[in-house]
């Protein structure tokens, strides 16, 4: 049967933070179905757009250029973007990010939809139970199909279910979890965390560049039984994952990347799944696994112990890392 989704919330105070005349328009178009609505996009001297989920096309929402008052009266109602020139909209999941001039100022707005989604943590729930480290990749993944609700379902969506999962029926605070959200998307904007995440508690970067430190903290500060972080990106992070799963804590991560072999040969996150090294064999070793005498090895220990490949909404692979 089809996963149930929780109705776009606060669809008209995302619009009225876009550019109010706008709305009008976006109100009589395919936006009053909103679980197939994707984004808006704002750029200066052309015509505003949407996209939908599940469709390549786009549908202008009107026959007038986007003006530079329009932009700076969406910035206004939007207020300050981060370093990594995103915003948020407080008590929503949706995201703005922004397009600068050399000048830094700002030139096109990108409106994103966010959506709580449940029922996908089902496809995982028996691994959660063994309490190790999971890392969930997949660049185009986890869609109410192979082409619908990227956005909504991908790998920050899955973490909100899985996240809800913890506390899900009673929500009797059964782990004592922390989410480190670098740019708001998973908790949304505002300091009070969207309810979404259950009971989990959040904290927030100050700067994209903070995320490792932020974890770090998390750990000796809070005392975490899980750890959950969104797109881990640097070597920093990287090692500031390896601290912490060797302290005894459950990281819940995402990664970019379509597949387990795409961890494996990016050097900035191949520690995440034990690093690779090269190896030189004896002559009786080679002719015993009738392989070359150079070939490559797992370093170490992975941190993640699972990798799951969001590839589809219902196919999902998962790989015990230490067999494959």
């Amino acid at each position: 049967g089809a996963i149930p989704t929780i109705p776009l919330d606060n669809l008209s105070h995302f619009c009225i933070d876009i550019a109010n005349s706008i709305i009008r328009h976006v109100r009589t178009t395919r936006v009053d179905n909103p679980r197939v609505y994707k984004q808006v996009i704002l750029d200066l001297g052309r015509l505003p757009e949407a996209r939908y989920l599940g469709d390549s096309s786009r549908q202008y929402l009107r026959n007038k250029e986007v003006s530079v008052e329009e932009l700076e009266d969406a910035q206004n109602a939007v207020g300050e973007f981060g370093e990594d020139n995103r915003a948020g909209i407080t008590g929503t999941l949706h995201r703005i990010s922004a397009i600068r001039s050399r000048k830094g100022v700002i030139v096109g707005l990108t409106c994103r939809v966010g959506r709580a989604v449940r029922g996908h943590v089902d496809m995982v729930e028996d691994l959660l139970q063994y309490g190790e480290s999971i890392l969930f990749v997949g660049s185009r993944v986890a869609a109410l199909d192979a082409l619908t609700l990227k956005w909504s379902c991908g790998r920050t969506g899955g973490l909100r279910s899985r996240l809800k999962a913890f506390h899900e029926p009673v929500d009797c605070f059964r782990v004592r979890d922390v989410i480190v959200d670098t740019s708001n998307e998973i908790g949304g904007d505002g300091d009070i965390p969207h309810a979404a995440i259950g009971s989990a508690r959040r904290m927030q970067v100050p700067e994209p560049s903070m995320q490792h430190r932020v974890m770090i903290e998390a750990v000796e500060n809070h005392m975490p039984e899980v750890i959950i972080v969104d797109e881990i990106s640097t070597l920093a992070e990287a090692h500031a994952c390896r601290s912490i799963a060797e302290r005894g804590i459950m990281l819940i991560g995402t990664a970019h990347g379509e597949r387990l072999e795409n961890i494996i040969k990016n050097p900035t996150l191949s520690d995440l799944v034990g690093g690779v090294e090269s190896v030189t064999l004896s002559d009786q070793g080679a002719r015993l696994r009738h392989c070359n005498k150079s070939i490559l090895e797992r370093r170490g220990l992975p941190t993640f112990p699972y990798v799951i490949e969001m590839r589809e909404r219902h196919y999902w692979v998962t790989h015990k890392v230490s067999f494959s």
